[in-house]
């Protein structure tokens, strides 16, 4: 081949490159541009509290879990600190999974033993019955909320492993912050679509009343659930208990089948996943409404 021939074919196979690369940036821009307009579902299912900058992640079945402990603490009056140490314990002890086994005879969250006293095997399984057995051991603990978070569950637990509580202790406090309303819209959670065939009003009452009380639940004129909230602690927290209970709400939107929650004028969105100022008026204080999947 003549030496012009060859520049002829180098300038050939020049342009079809320039022009493929042309082609895959085009395309690459037009991904990037509609995957921002139509965002898929999150990879991986989470939820979030962030402290000081941080997010201290779980799993929806973790933060579910994490949601009764705290709503139990809220519900008789605990302070933030008790939450810490309890969410603390179970994190290391279960992981915050309410597990089927264990170390000899301990079960539950909280891997408490029925040889020791806990109850029967049955029992510690609920994590209800093993959240109130763990709060009824450190009330009686005197000074616990000035005690090291080891040192304040191994009170309760008497762990063959007593420094091991510590390594959870800041995951803990911002959960136990959000999860107790001191830290307003920390708490959220990226979720897969909700199944409307999975929704059940009568499920979010039940859920509501057996992590935070016999909290009134009603239906409003768009058929979302109302909680009343006022029947909670002293008109001076009543923000913060709003708080509690929205931040609870979300916790638990995955297995509810929620949509969105709203408090005062803030409400998270389960498409996008966050915290954003509230359509139209603004709720009531003693008031946080739960939007289901329909």
């Amino acid at each position: 081949m003549s030496a012009r021939r060859r520049r002829r074919a180098r300038r050939a196979g020049f342009a079809v490159a320039a022009a493929s690369a042309v082609l895959v940036a085009g395309i690459a821009a037009v991904v990037v541009t509609l995957d921002r307009m139509h965002p898929g579902p999150p990879a991986v299912e989470r939820c979030v509290a962030q402290l000081d900058g941080t997010a201290w992640s779980l799993s929806p079945d973790q933060a579910q879990n994490a949601a009764l402990i705290a709503g139990t603490g809220v519900q008789r009056g605990l302070p933030a600190r008790a939450v810490t140490i309890a969410l603390a314990t179970a994190l290391q002890e279960s992981k915050l999974i309410n597990v089927t086994y264990g170390d000899r005879d301990s079960l539950g969250l909280f891997q408490q033993r029925p040889s020791q006293g806990w109850g029967t095997a049955e029992q510690v399984q609920d994590p209800v019955y093993a959240t109130g057995r763990f709060y009824d051991g450190l009330v009686t603990i005197d000074g616990y909320e000035n005690l090291p978070v080891t040192e304040a569950a191994q009170a309760v637990q008497r762990s063959g492993f007593p420094d091991a509580y510590a390594q959870h202790e800041t995951r803990s406090r911002a959960w136990a912050s959000a999860l107790t309303g001191w830290s307003p819209a920390t708490l959220t959670c990226d979720l897969h679509d909700p199944d409307p065939a999975a929704s059940s009003a009568d499920a979010v009452v039940a859920r509501v009343q057996r992590d935070l009380g016999p909290l009134p639940v009603a239906a409003d004129a768009t058929g979302a659930l109302v909680v009343d909230t006022s029947v909670f602690g002293a008109p001076p927290d009543r923000a913060r208990l709003d708080w509690a209970v929205a931040q609870w709400a979300v916790s638990v939107a995955q297995p509810l089948q929620l949509t969105s929650v709203a408090v005062a004028d803030r409400t998270w969105d389960r498409s996008a996943g966050t915290w954003e100022p509230t359509t139209g008026e603004p709720l009531p204080a003693g008031a946080v409404r739960l939007t289901r999947a329909s």
